[in-house]
């Protein structure tokens, strides 16, 4: 593995200054406000679709103190749709600890960052280096494909040992000048050019000293994650319907979806007329199956079948805390998860029922 390599690092930031992305609405400004939220949208997003979310949260939460004193279920409407709904949560947390630990300044100081809810080692070092000109290393996966495949580093990057390699790797080749230019190349180069697959390695700057490229390994590296069965899991959503309006109930939090709002869930299908009853006091009078839809998690695979349940009145046990009976069109301003923002949408290009 290459020791402290400066070629490396004046290779990636020449290319960034001319070939980088530059006008994307978290750069070229100083707030470390809105430069945390990118970062924490970036997890496991592409930028093509953290874009909108982010122009709309910012414009519903200007400032960090705006976030902090929003509601949970405000901070996850603006965030539905995004996935990985943690996220949300723990932005929403960290501005409330930043308000109340930190004046509500940012901090600058990386133990701090790293401290925050959400926020790992490689985020905060992005944030360290765009927000406040620190030198720190990141290694989200672009960053890990590309040091990978141009310093030959075998094995999976998900495995402690090798993750632990690329980051010694990573803080060897920090630059003493240019680190806002290094990071942002790196990610820019992992994003564009040295894609996971069909990697443009013609337009590559690093293509000569790549020993994926040199050795014609660029399919090979990185290893991908070992082959495991995906687990498949299946639910029901119950749909009570009545007069055309829908229960729905907030999830716990932390869990799945947990502090969105979604449907009464049960294993089975003939369980929906006793759960009805037995747990929201509501007599259903028919259920009729609708389409699954076939959701896919990080770690397991969901299928959801939905049940139409027309039932003959809203009684009082429905409107527990974290319950709500609401029109279909309503729900859908609602944070709630993409599968059941699908089912919703279905609702409210339907006919009212008359049950």
């Amino acid at each position: 593995m290459a020791q402290s390599d400066d070629g490396f690092a004046v290779t990636v930031v020449d290319w960034q200054r001319r070939f980088g992305r530059h006008h994307l609405p978290w750069q070229n400004i100083e707030d470390p406000y809105r430069i945390w939220l990118s970062e924490i949208m970036l997890q496991q997003t592409q930028v093509s679709a953290v874009v909108p979310y982010f122009e709309r949260f910012v414009a519903r939460f200007p400032t960090l103190e705006d976030l902090a004193s929003a509601t949970e279920d405000a901070v996850l409407s603006e965030w539905s749709g995004l996935g990985y709904y943690a996220r949300g949560r723990n932005l929403h947390r960290a501005a409330q600890r930043v308000l109340a630990e930190h004046d509500g300044r940012f901090p600058e100081r990386f133990e701090d960052i790293l401290h925050l809810p959400g926020v790992g080692r490689s985020t905060a070092g992005a944030i360290a280096v765009f927000a406040f000109g620190q030198r720190f290393p990141i290694l989200d996966g672009n960053v890990k494909r590309v040091l990978a495949r141009c310093f030959g580093v075998e094995g999976y990057p998900g495995l402690t040992e090798v993750a632990a390699r690329l980051w010694t790797l990573a803080e060897q080749l920090l630059p003493t000048d240019g680190i806002k230019a290094y990071t942002q190349g790196l990610m820019d180069l992992g994003a564009e050019v040295c894609r996971r697959s069909r990697p443009l390695c013609s337009q590559c700057p690093l293509r000569t000293r790549c020993v994926a490229h040199t050795q014609d390994r660029v399919a090979a590296l990185p290893a991908p994650r070992p082959k495991k069965p995906r687990p498949q899991r299946a639910v029901v959503m119950l749909i009570m319907q009545c007069d055309g309006d829908v229960l729905m109930e907030k999830r716990p939090s932390p869990g799945i979806w947990g502090g969105l709002w979604s449907f009464p869930e049960t294993e089975n299908l003939g369980d929906a007329t006793g759960v009805g009853l037995a747990v929201y006091g509501l007599e259903v009078q028919s259920v009729t199956p609708m389409t699954p839809i076939v959701h896919g998690f990080t770690h397991f695979s969901l299928t959801i079948t939905p049940a139409l349940c027309r039932v003959s009145a809203r009684e009082m046990q429905a409107q527990a805390p974290g319950r709500v009976w609401t029109p279909p069109d309503e729900a859908l301003q609602k944070a709630i998860p993409v599968p059941v923002r699908k089912i919703v949408d279905q609702l409210s290009h339907s006919p009212r029922s008359e049950a």
